[in-house]
């Protein structure tokens, strides 16, 4: 696990120092792949869409182990990393909004913020702007961060492929009812376990009463057991933290209805929400648990 650790290290400094590199991503070649399959009918066709690129993957991963002290297998999982993270840049699509000159371009930029297969406009108000940063983290960091450091570069890149299967629009005319509805129950699998860490992770980072009590009493009102696939949740505990953190005066005015001050301090609690996993996985990998 250190060297996909340092591999998310590596891809993080990239994000940040080099974020026009975001647009060299390029899923064009999955949209080929899916005609390929195009003979081929009902889900079977996202299955084999996602999961022959995957086991490709993984087996070019199994063969460059140990080769050249491990610096082959670095560089293909900094690369696999990096083209599954995003597509598009998180932080600078935050920037975007906050520093938009006028209101106007604002609420447009505001639109890159929302996660794929969410074509509704996104209003320009305090919670969906917090939401839509929570869920694009989870879609876009999160997921991906995850499944890499369990499976390694084949683990990001079957959330990747999921991911695209189940919500881009561009993927749907390429794909049955059947089969977008299985990479959909597939996402929703993956969503799981990232969005709960992302809640403990959140409630270390913020407020501790406000996370926890917030996630019972979505589960008490919604009647639905804690291993339930739906994550909504994220939703509520994002906006209960990103309230008690700017009631708290973390920093700016006490206003939890501007929408410019919860979408800044939600980015401030993501970044440390990302501290924290990244502290818990060197911690395990220093305490040799993994």
């Amino acid at each position: 696990m250190a060297i996909h650790l340092l591999a998310v290290l590596v891809v993080l400094a990239l994000a940040q120092g080099l974020p026009d590199l975001s647009r060299l991503r390029d899923f064009s070649r999955l949209r080929v792949w899916l005609g390929v399959l195009v003979r081929v009918g009902g889900g079977t066709r996202s299955v084999l869409g996602i999961f022959v690129p995957v086991l490709i993957c993984l087996l070019i991963q199994q063969l460059l182990r140990g080769w050249m002290f491990g610096l082959l297998s670095f560089a293909f999982a900094v690369c696999v990393l990096w083209y599954s993270w995003g597509p598009r840049d998180l932080s600078e699509d935050i920037d975007a909004v906050v520093k938009a000159p006028d209101s106007e371009r604002r609420v447009v930029a505001a639109q890159n913020l929302r996660a794929d297969g969410n074509e509704s406009a996104l209003a320009f108000e305090a919670p969906a702007l917090v939401d839509a940063a929570f869920q694009s983290a989870l879609k876009r960091w999160f997921g991906v961060l995850i499944w890499f450091l369990l499976l390694g570069p084949c683990g990001a890149l079957l959330y990747r492929l999921t991911q695209l299967l189940a919500w881009s629009p561009a993927m749907s005319e390429l794909q049955s009812d059947d089969g977008r509805q299985l990479a959909r129950r597939l996402s929703q699998l993956l969503d799981w376990a990232p969005a709960h860490l992302m809640a403990l992770a959140l409630a270390v980072a913020s407020d501790f009463d406000a996370v926890f009590h917030t996630w019972k009493s979505w589960h008490d009102r919604m009647g639905k057991g804690y291993f339930s696939l739906d994550l909504g949740f994220l939703s509520a505990i994002a906006r209960a933290s990103v309230d008690a953190d700017v009631i708290a005066g973390d920093g700016y005015a006490e206003d939890v209805n501007d929408p410019l001050i919860e979408l800044a301090d939600a980015r401030h609690l993501l970044v440390r929400v990302l501290i924290v996993w990244l502290a818990v996985a060197g911690l395990l990998v220093l305490g040799g648990f993994v």
